[in-house]
Parts: structure tokens; C-alpha cells; sequence
């Protein structure tokens, strides 16, 4: 079952990008890492904290360099509303580096238990402004994802796919173009630490829409550290 959901994973965004990929690609090799702490503040409250270094250009050097953090409030067992910020570096060869400050506005949701596995949401709206222009972006984000216990009555180890699409909701002086923005496609694993952390391993798959007839497509090593306490 779990290689099915893998492969409609990739069916789905091979369909969702075929016309873009057919127009003028270029592609690289990148590896993510993510380093996430999150937990309880008080009550009801939470927060998470994530540094995230990209290495592009054939993983040899930085591409970006993210800042995210936030804090929510549990509004059930199954719903988390967050307000958070970013800040996130782009380096620049020969010139300037390009600075971009987000807030975003995000709610996670449990969505049940189908076929053994667990299926939740993220639903993420993000204000951005940039260092090379004075437009304020807004764009909308939605995550589905679906893990599911290798060994039943275990989740040591977890086969895990998602896929998250991002949609421009306005035009701004520094780029951005409303519509399509990009997807987001991960097939990998959950491993379990000690405690309530978790590590992810896997394949992620960017596609990114550049407008023109252009389109950039990222195969990326992800690994996430979840450190939970």
C-alpha cells in the first residue's frame, strides 16, 4: 500500500508540472536540512523554531538560509493556529544579498486515521517583502501528508509522503506573479528518537514556476530534525 501512495504522490505532481516541464527547464542538485524545536510554552500555548540552511548550485554552496519561528494555541486535540515570522537570506554571487521578512499566518490539522496510517493538513498564509522591491506578496500554501508504521504495532519507523502547493495571490514589483507558484513533492521515511523527536529522511521534489515559460526544478536530500519536548 504504501509503494501505491508513493507512486500517486509522484503521479500526481508529474501531472500537476508536465506542462511546465516541457517548457524551458533548468534543474539542480540540493540538499535541505531543517533543525526544528517545538513544544509546549503554557496551557494551550506552543511554539516552534526552525534553522534551515539550503545548499544549491550542485550542493556546493548556500542557496538560502531560513529563520522561522512561531507561537499558537491548541484550539482542540486535532487544531493548532499559529501566528510566526521568517527571515530568510538569499546569497547573491558578486552582488548584494537578498533579504526577505514573512509573517504567515498557519493552521495545522489532525485529520484522522485512514488505512492504519495518519493523515494531517497545514495550511499556511504568508505576507512577504523583499530587500529588491517595496510590494508586499501574499501567497497560500497547503500541505497534505500521510505517514504510515512499516511494522505494524510500531512507529519506530514511518513511510511518509506529502505534497504541498503554493499559490501567488497578488503581483509585486520584485517578481512574484500571481497564480501557480509551486509544488512541493516528499517521499521518504519518519524515524523515532528517543523522547517524542523524530528524524525525516528523503527525497523532495521542488518545482518551481518562473513564469515566461520558465521553470526551475530542485531534486533535494531532505533531512528534518524534529526535536520535540
Amino acid at each position: 500500500m504504501i509503494s501505491r501512495l508513493a507512486h500517486l504522490a509522484l503521479t500526481a505532481a508529474a501531472v500537476l508540472t508536465s506542462s511546465s516541464v516541457h517548457a524551458e527547464t533548468t534543474q539542480d542538485e540540493q540538499a535541505w536540512i531543517n533543525l526544528t524545536a517545538m513544544g509546549p510554552i503554557s496551557g494551550d500555548v506552543v511554539y516552534f523554531a526552525e534553522f534551515q540552511p539550503r545548499i544549491g548550485d550542485g550542493i556546493s554552496r548556500l542557496d538560502a538560509l531560513l529563520l522561522r519561528g512561531a507561537v499558537g494555541v491548541k484550539l482542540s486535540s486535532s487544531a493548532t493556529l499559529y501566528q510566526g515570522y521568517a527571515h530568510i537570506v538569499s546569497p547573491v554571487d558578486g552582488g548584494r544579498d537578498i533579504n526577505e521578512e514573512r509573517s504567515f499566518q498557519q493552521l495545522n490539522l489532525a485529520l484522522g486515521k485512514p488505512f492504519g496510517g495518519e493523515l494531517s493538513s497545514r495550511t499556511r498564509l504568508e505576507q512577504r517583502w523583499r530587500s529588491d522591491g517595496s510590494d508586499v506578496g501574499w501567497r497560500l500554501r497547503e500541505m497534505i501528508r500521510y505517514e504510515h508504521p512499516l511494522k505494524a504495532g510500531s512507529d519506530a519507523v514511518n513511510a511518509l509522503v506529502y505534497a504541498e502547493g503554493f499559490v501567488a495571490l497578488n503581483d509585486t514589483d520584485w517578481g512574484a506573479r500571481s497564480g501557480f507558484d509551486q509544488l512541493r513533492s516528499f517521499v521518504g521515511a519518519e524515524v523515532g528518537l528517543p523522547g517524542a523527536s523524530t528524524l525525516e529522511l528523503g527525497y523532495l521534489n521542488q518545482t518551481i514556476d518562473q513564469t515566461r515559460g520558465r521553470t526551475r526544478m530542485n531534486h533535494v536530500a531532505s533531512v528534518t530534525l524534529f526535536y520535540r519536548h
